[in-house]
């Protein structure tokens, strides 16, 4: 493993796993767009990482970054004490959880193994984040489940939200002010082509929520299929 890594080189590796997880590979706009920095220094640190010894990223130009297994191992432990972390920060510290994800960006790096340990033992070996993510497991495994966005849904289809963007502090105000959250079910009533707005019946409210593309497409969601 690489013997120095650094704040910046983890959050890099990180950001590739996520937007990999839905796609191949992650452009240098993309990672730039989500780490808020110029194309340029993006470009110069893909490469660096994929000059490492061993390699962490499989990087080609105009083709985008891919993590080797080494990378991958370390956007994981990232992952994983990035979202133990929010969970702790929101269970026992009393963070609401629009507050916790900038707390958890600085932690994450700097906590020991042993910390983490105790941290997870503290939380009950937790395997969900506050905002409905995943966490990875001590083997640095993680566990899948059959999610689409939520604006890929049509009218009368059902499904339970599973997990929302976490790093948008006003999003997630706005998701817990409409009761929208990690395990809520609801069932489209409603698509507007002209504008993408889906109107939602939430489980236990009477009134139809409308959720524009903005928001729909930071939510991840499992479809329930009718029982025949």
């Amino acid at each position: 493993m690489v013997k120095k890594r650094t704040d910046t080189m983890e959050d890099y590796l990180k950001t590739v796993y996520k937007i990999t997880s839905q796609k191949d590979r992650a452009s240098t706009g993309e990672i730039a767009d989500k780490l808020g920095v110029a194309p340029a220094s993006v470009t110069e640190m893909v490469q660096r990482l994929a000059s490492a010894d061993p390699p962490l990223l499989v990087y080609r130009k105009h083709q985008g970054a891919s993590l080797t297994p080494e990378g991958e191992q370390i956007a994981l432990e990232t992952l994983r004490h990035h979202r133990l972390l929010e969970l702790f920060l929101h269970e026992i510290l009393g963070y609401s959880w629009d507050q916790v994800h900038e707390e958890a960006e600085i932690l994450e790096h700097v906590i020991s193994e042993y910390f983490e340990e105790r941290v997870a033992e503290v939380l009950g070996d937790p395997g969900q984040g506050i905002h409905g993510e995943p966490i990875p497991s001590r083997a640095l495994e993680m566990s899948s489940h059959p999610e689409i966005y939520l604006h890929d849904l049509r009218p009368t289809q059902r499904g339970v939200i599973r997990s929302v963007r976490d790093d948008d502090p006003g999003f997630l105000r706005y998701l817990l002010k409409l009761r929208v959250t990690p395990g809520t079910k609801f069932q489209v009533r409603e698509f507007s082509p002209y504008d993408h707005i889906l109107y939602l019946i939430v489980e236990g409210q009477e009134e139809e929520i409308a959720l524009g593309e903005s928001a729909t497409a930071q939510i991840l969601v499992e479809i329930i299929e009718d029982a025949d």
